[in-house]
C-alpha cells in the first residue's frame, strides 16, 4: 500500500510539473515580475477625482522578456492571486504588492487560434463562477463566449444571435457572471456618434454557452463619451463598472470612470442606468484602463484592483491601481 501511495504521489508531482513546464504555462521566476511604485498626487487632488475611493498604491508591471501586456480583463482567485488575461489569449496570474510572495507567477495560453489570428482569440471580457472555478472568456471580434474548465481548458463556445449586430471591434468588452447565475455582457460600441452614452446590453438567465438563444437584449446607459470595459459585482449586490475614453490620439491617453448600479433593473428591452462615482482623470497616473476586479475584506472594505492594457505598444504601459472604499460610501 505504501508503495502504491508513493507511485501516485511520484506520478502526481510528474503530472503537475509537465503541466507548469508546458508551452501553454510557464512558471516565472518572482525576480522577473517587476513591480515599480508610482509616485502618487497629494491627497487632496486625488478626493477630488476619486471620491469615496482611496488610492492606496499604483504601480507600472513588467515581465522581463515574456510576452506581457495587452491585459483587458482581470479576475481575483480564491488564494488572493490576481488572474490577468491579454487580447492575445494569454494569461499571467499573480500576486499583487504586499501580498503572499510565495506564490510564483505564471504565464501562458488560455487560447491558441489555428491560424495565428488575433481575432480568433481577442479575449476583452471574462468573468468566473466561484463554486465551479469555470471562466468564461468574451470575444470581441467574434461576439462570443468561450468557456473553460476549472482547469482553464475549453469545454465549450457559442456565438449569441442576440450580440451579432455588434460589430467587428465593439464587444463583448464588459461581462459579468451575477450572484443570481445570470450572465450580463456589454458592447463597448454606442448608439450614437455625438456624446455616445447608450450601449447594447444582453442578459442570460444562464450560461450562455449552454443556452445562446436566450439572451434578451436591453440597454446600459452610463457617463457621456464613455465606453464600458470591465463589471465585478460587490457583496451586496451592486455592480461596479469600469469606463473609458481616449481623449489623444498620439501619443494615445486616456481618461476612466467609475460607475455603479443596481442589476435588479436589468430588464428585457428596458435601460439600466448607472452612476458616475469616480473619475479616473488625465492628470492622474492612468493609462488604458481595461480590467476590473473586486475582493472583499474582512473589515467590510472593499480593495478594488485596476489593470491597463498597454495596446502591445512602446508608448503605453501596464498600470496596476489599488483603490480601497467603504461600499457604505457608494450610492444606491
Amino acid at each position: 500500500m505504501r508503495r502504491t501511495i508513493a507511485l501516485l504521489i511520484l506520478l502526481l508531482g510528474v503530472a503537475l510539473t509537465t503541466w507548469a513546464r508546458s508551452e501553454r504555462v510557464l512558471v516565472v521566476p518572482n525576480d522577473t515580475l517587476h513591480f515599480t511604485a508610482l509616485k502618487l498626487p497629494p491627497p487632496d487632488k486625488l478626493q477630488a477625482h476619486l471620491g469615496p475611493f482611496r488610492l492606496a498604491g499604483a504601480w507600472e508591471m513588467k515581465l522581463g522578456d515574456y510576452r506581457f501586456g495587452g491585459y483587458s480583463a482581470l479576475l481575483a482567485l480564491p488564494d488572493g492571486r490576481l488572474l490577468a488575461i491579454s487580447d492575445f489569449g494569454r494569461f499571467l496570474t499573480f500576486m499583487p504588492p504586499g501580498g503572499d510572495q510565495r506564490y510564483t507567477p505564471k504565464h501562458g495560453d488560455l487560447l491558441k487560434d489555428p491560424r495565428n489570428d488575433k481575432r480568433g482569440v481577442d479575449s476583452e471580457s471574462a468573468t468566473r463562477d466561484p463554486r465551479t472555478g469555470q471562466i468564461w472568456l468574451g470575444l470581441e471580434y467574434r461576439n462570443a463566449f468561450v468557456r473553460l474548465g476549472p482547469n482553464w481548458r475549453e469545454t465549450g463556445r457559442a456565438a449569441p444571435s442576440s450580440m451579432a449586430h455588434w460589430g467587428l471591434n465593439s464587444g463583448p468588452e464588459a461581462m459579468l457572471r451575477l450572484a443570481d447565475g445570470r450572465f450580463v455582457a456589454l458592447s463597448e460600441g454606442a448608439r450614437n456618434w455625438f456624446w455616445p452614452s447608450r450601449h447594447d446590453g444582453v442578459v442570460f438567465p444562464g450560461d450562455p454557452v449552454r443556452r445562446p438563444e436566450a439572451g434578451q437584449r436591453f440597454t446600459f446607459q452610463g457617463p457621456t463619451a464613455f465606453d464600458p470595459v470591465d463589471m465585478s459585482q460587490l457583496p451586496d449586490g451592486r455592480v461596479l463598472v469600469l469606463m473609458r475614453t481616449l481623449i489623444w490620439p498620439l501619443p494615445e491617453r486616456f481618461a476612466g470612470r467609475l460607475a455603479i448600479g443596481d442589476p435588479r433593473h436589468i430588464r428585457e428591452g428596458a435601460t439600466w442606468r448607472v452612476t458616475e462615482v469616480a473619475r479616473l482623470a488625465s492628470t492622474l497616473p492612468v493609462d488604458n484602463f481595461e480590467g476590473l476586479a473586486v475582493v472583499p475584506q474582512k473589515n467590510g472594505t472593499l480593495i478594488v484592483w485596476l489593470i491597463s492594457d498597454d495596446n502591445q505598444t512602446r508608448l503605453q504601459r501596464t498600470l496596476l491601481w489599488k483603490l480601497v472604499v467603504d461600499p457604505k460610501d457608494l450610492p444606491g
